[in-house]
């Protein structure tokens, strides 16, 4: 999976990660066992994350019976069942999300879509500082497809973790795209029966590259740091309305 620059990277790197945990979201439209090939794109970041000790968990959004709503358990609101909570107990226990979809229409796929409303049904949850629950946790993006619209998608996806509080690090999204129209997908084998589409592209081997260890060095300095300092973004403080000029022994 990986190549001989990638493995040096991992083999020369001397930051211990082994206390973060990641959890990459596939947002295929494809259930299991189906082969997927945002999944393949999803092992370039999945394979850096093990080789330096990360724990990793993956989960298929598809494969689960993920209520519409933007409430976080939809069973509370009509939905005979909802499996969003347990998926939420893993996007909490991580330092890292990785998000991959595939484009189509030009956009990220509906799976991705209920994804993101899911995770803003979470946004009134806070910390132990009383900021909202994604602060301290970093995220990134992989998108797949084979028509135009890896930056339209990584655009939107980024933004829309970044407004529920993730920190978002430089060069954090990275795709593949094939020639317009119907052609092989990200993974399938070369009719030539050489190696596999996608796997040479050095850009895109590049930027998942580049994503991976940028998401891994910010989630390093902000567990290091204690997560985000709460100093004027604290809801609850906010919502208490105490005085700024006030002792409060809760700023650190």
């Amino acid at each position: 999976m990986l190549d001989d620059i990638q493995e040096r990277l991992c083999a020369e790197n001397r930051t211990d990660f082994s206390d973060l945990r990641a959890l990459t979201i596939n947002c295929t439209l494809k259930p299991s066992p189906e082969g997927s090939h945002t999944d393949k794109l999803l092992g370039i970041p999945e394979t850096i994350l093990v080789r330096n000790g990360v724990d990793l968990e993956q989960v298929r959004l598809v494969d689960h019976d993920i209520a519409p709503g933007v409430y976080p358990d939809m069973t509370d609101h009509g939905a005979e069942r909802d499996d969003w909570p347990e998926i939420w107990k893993k996007v909490k226990a991580a330092d890292i999300l990785i998000v991959g979809t595939p484009i189509w229409l030009g956009e990220k796929s509906s799976v991705c879509q209920r994804l993101i409303e899911r995770l803003y049904a979470q946004s009134g949850e806070t910390n132990d500082k009383g900021q909202y629950a994604f602060y301290g946790k970093v995220a990134g993006c992989i998108v797949t497809g084979n028509e135009d619209g890896i930056k339209h998608v990584g655009m939107g996806l980024l933004y829309s973790l970044q407004h529920v509080g993730y920190t978002i690090p430089p060069q954090a999204d990275a795709g593949w795209i094939g020639e317009a129209g119907p052609g092989p997908s990200y993974g399938d084998a070369k009719e030539d029966g050489d190696g596999y589409v996608g796997f040479d592209n050095d850009f895109t081997r590049r930027n998942a590259t580049f994503a991976t260890w940028n998401l891994l060095h910010m989630a390093r300095m902000l567990k290091d740091a204690g997560g985000i300092p709460c100093h004027g973004n604290s809801v609850d403080l906010w919502n208490e309305g105490r005085r700024f000029d006030a002792p409060n022994p809760d700023y650190r």
